[in-house]
């Protein structure tokens, strides 16, 4: 699937970026656990789809790496680099994030990973094995095996032994290379199954081996014998490792998510840990020195389990888990939009925090009888309940005292939330001839809304249980979803249109058609102003209800099975079909201009990638410029203007000796520049940081050139007429950015003077002095405050206006505190007093 930090350019959503994946913390690939050096910790390394994740074992919190064109399909690591591939190409990351070294050489896809010194060994299913050398990248030795004889399953290096490399097959047979020599030093017969895994005990020499047959071979390589041997019934071995804090344990991963603990003293079973996964043990490693092993495995888990009781089992220290089965159904809870809910189909319910991965909490799984489960030690999912596939015919009163269920068989019934006791039914004997589709309840606890395949939509009194109205529509219904707050019903239709109904006229006012699939989900904005649905043709729509118009399509790789909006409006999550992870998508319209204009019903929405599992980093401004035609040609123009000032060779010269130059004579311009604007000083960043400092520290100002605005005119006219009525109303017309503008520009680097600030602080005073508009007087003197900080702290003139209305402020908030303990006064005595 692919995955990346945003849409493509000219391929965006117009509303929506990708901004990053919550949930996903494993996959079906083995871990890797190294130890640095400098910071004397262990790091975990594990692949998550086409990037992986470094995870401090003593703080496993995320740093995701730089993604990969496809999902990564074997990983390893060394020291210094981890090393990952997909297809034939290997890839070495450094500082656990970018890409410094990419190998080309295999043919087919890479299989097996080796870290070996200052090289680095890859096997692919052709039974090619190429040892790379690091830093140049080059092929040093290429050597094929006969997959008939020979197929290699398994690679390790054995301690001390150097230049030399264990290979195993999948035959069962076991050879041992000089690498630096290419000579096969020795051939081990092995036991008549297939290597699936080989590890290094903590004796030299000694090699554990694990067969596709069940059976654990700890054989000494040196003198090809067989020191112990062990079995368990639960399939194929799929990892082994080794304690190293003084307890000679051996653990033992299978294919169906059991463990095993050996003791290799006394050669015997000392302990099993069944269940640790729901899916096989993936990766299994014990933490060098200390009673903590490590796993991982398909079912989207990262486990840490400490040994430090009795019985040599192990109990759950920390872990990182999400869905092991994707999520049917996503909600935002609470009002600060952090936590969202989710409902996955291996039946748990999961709350994710968009803030920080410490603060997701599994909720587990439903059980018809917990009790009688642990009682009688049966399996759990036994007595566990079915998946939760939908939130759709379920809702709590706005009051939280009531459960209002709609069932396939038409009845829709009232129970208590605290006791769980019947409290009512809507209709006589059914509430609808068909199954409920969707259930709902007004913001006063006034009214209960039900939907049903019938096609009708039904009004009810939620305390009485009267019918009240009923609209049939033309098609059948797939769900309904109410905005409490507005009133207002989204109804979804299986002719795949979606309809709005007023809640209190009881009457369709809007109709959108455009989805060429099942709707899987709506989600309506905080304010109620968009509706928001996802459809199985894998488009995600936004449709203004004002306008009745649509304003932002774009097309995913995969379907949207449920979306929600934040209760603040700063994000829209979505689940899709066959994945994991819930994708989070930031409202560009709250921190960028964004125009909605309206599109065709039949607009052919563009194919963005979701976001990978950590936001970007940054946006490159060469792409954000280039994003629009109309700014690159704007960009282009600018440049031409600005450095025709200097020969091209000279600006060359320039950048490379760092000679500074001074015009030869002042820039004459056929025409007048405008007004600077936030996209001017855009330019002039971009300008920045294409030019060194020393050339445009010799440029014209443009602040110079810039004609002088209204706003500016009026303060210098004030500055003698003591009169500043005119630039307040002027003021308070403009909007936040022309705002911005206009004070940016009273700074001598943007064409003002300090003469000028002095002025607008004046302004300020005399906002004050009148005692009107004083959160507006407020909100200006910030700003100011912000954008010239620094040029006021170094000014004796604004220090001084500045310390007058530090005063003016002071004198101000005791009047107004006057004017509230008189209010508050009065308040006391009308609720006190004997009317």
């Amino acid at each position: 699937m692919l995955r990346a930090g945003s849409g493509a350019p000219g391929g965006e959503s117009v509303l929506f970026a990708g901004f990053r994946a919550l949930g996903m913390y494993s996959g079906s690939l083995p871990h890797v656990l190294r130890f640095h050096q400098r910071h004397r910790e262990f790091y975990l390394v594990v692949a998550v789809g086409s990037s992986f994740h470094t995870y401090n074992v003593s703080d496993p919190s995320p740093l995701p790496s730089n993604a990969l064109l496809q999902d990564i399909t074997c990983l390893a690591a060394d020291r210094m680099l981890v090393f990952a591939s997909y297809g034939s190409l290997l890839h070495a990351f450094a500082r656990n994030k970018e890409v410094v070294h990419i190998y080309e050489g295999h043919k087919a896809d890479i299989h097996l990973l080796q870290p070996f010194g200052d090289h680095v060994i890859s096997v692919d299913v052709d039974n090619v094995l190429i040892v790379w050398d690091v830093q140049s990248e080059e092929e040093y030795l290429q050597m094929n095996f006969d997959k008939a004889v020979f197929a290699v399953s398994a690679i390790m290096h054995p301690s001390t032994y150097l230049n030399k490399i264990l290979l195993g097959s999948e035959q069962g047979s076991l050879q041992l290379w000089n690498i630096k020599s290419n000579k096969l030093l020795h051939s081990f017969p092995g036991w008549g199954s297939g290597v699936t895994t080989l590890e290094q005990a903590p004796a030299v020499d000694v090699v554990a081996i694990g067969l596709v047959s069940g059976y654990i071979i700890v054989h000494n390589i040196k003198f090809d014998e067989t020191l112990m041997k062990f079995e368990q019934d639960w399939g194929p071995v799929t990892t082994i490792s080794f304690r190293t804090d003084g307890h000679p344990v051996m653990a033992a991963g299978s294919a169906i998510g059991h463990i095993a603990l050996w003791d290799l003293e006394e050669k015997k079973l000392i302990s099993q840990m069944r269940n640790a996964h729901t899916t096989a043990i993936a990766g299994l490693s014990f933490v060098h020195g200390e009673p903590l092993l490590i796993t991982n495995g398909a079912d989207n888990a990262i486990r840490i389990w400490i040994f430090d009781g009795p019985g040599g089992g192990g109990r759950l220290l920390r872990y990182r888990m999400g869905h092991s089965a994707p999520p049917t159904k996503i909600r935002y809870h609470g009002q600060n939009g952090q936590q969202i809910l989710s409902a996955g189909q291996d039946g748990t319910l999961q709350s994710f925090s968009t803030v920080h991965e410490r603060f997701n909490k599994s909720l587990g799984h439903g059980s018809i009888n917990k009790k009688k489960s642990k009682k009688k030690g049966l399996r759990y999912d036994t007595l566990a309940l079915p998946p939760i596939m939908a939130f759709a015919s379920v809702d709590i009163s706005t009051c939280g005292n009531f459960a209002v269920i709609g069932l396939s068989t038409g009845h829709v019934d009232v129970y208590n939330m605290q006791s769980g006791i019947h409290r009512g039914r809507y209709g006589k004997e059914k509430a609808h001839e068909g199954a409920i589709r969707g259930v709902a309840v007004d913001g006063l606890n006034q009214l209960a809304i039900t939907a049903g395949s019938d096609g009708l939509i039904k009004f009810w009194k939620f305390k009485t249980t009267e019918l009240v109205h009923s609209t049939n529509l033309a098609s059948s219904l797939s769900g309904i979803l109410l905005h409490r707050d507005s009133g207002i019903l989204g109804i979804a239709s299986d002719d795949f249109s979606i309809s709005v109904l007023d809640v209190e006229t009881r009457k369709i006012v809007r109709k959108f058609s455009g989805h060429l699939g099942k709707i899987n989900d709506m989600a309506f904005s905080p304010d109620g102003r968009w509706l928001i649905s996802a459809s199985m043709d894998c488009t995600i729509k936004t449709w203004d209800l004002p306008s009745g118009c649509l304003i932002d399509s774009f097309l995913l790789d995969s379907a949207a099975v449920s979306i929600t909006m934040s209760p603040t409006g700063d994000f829209l999550a979505s689940s899709h079909v066959d994945d994991l992870g819930i994708y989070l998508w930031s409202n560009r319209s709250l921190y960028s201009l964004v125009s909605l204009r309206p599109l065709p019903t039949d607009h052919e929405s563009s194919v963005i990638m979701l976001p990978r599992t950590c936001p970007a980093q940054g946006i490159c401004w060469m792409k954000m410029a280039c994003s629009r035609p109309s700014v690159l040609q704007s960009l282009f123009l600018f440049f031409k203007v600005c450095f025709s000032l200097y020969p091209l060779n000279i600006l060359v010269t320039c950048k490379l000796s760092h000679l500074a130059i001074f015009p030869s004579s002042p820039l004459s311009l056929p025409f007048p520049l405008p007004l600077l604007s936030p996209l001017s000083r855009l330019y002039i960043t971009i300008l920045n940081r294409l030019v060194p400092t020393e050339i445009t520290s010799k440029l014209v100002n443009l602040g110079i050139l810039a004609q002088k605005s209204d706003f500016y005119i009026q303060l210098e006219e004030a500055l003698r007429t003591n009169e500043y009525t005119s630039p307040l109303n002027l003021l308070k017309v403009m909007g936040p950015s022309n705002i911005e503008t206009e004070l940016r520009g009273l700074a001598p680097e943007g064409g003002g003077s300090v003469e000028v600030m002095q002025s607008f602080l004046r302004l300020i005073g005399m906002m004050l002095n009148t005692k009107c508009d004083f959160e507006l007087a407020q909100a200006y003197l910030a700003l100011f405050l912000k954008l010239h900080l620094k040029i006021t702290s170094s000014e004796p003139a604004l220090l001084e206006e500045i310390s007058k209305l530090s005063a003016q402020l002071e004198e101000t908030w005791v009047h107004l505190q006057t004017l509230f303990n008189q209010s508050l006064c009065v308040l006391n005595y009308m609720k006190s007093a004997l009317l």
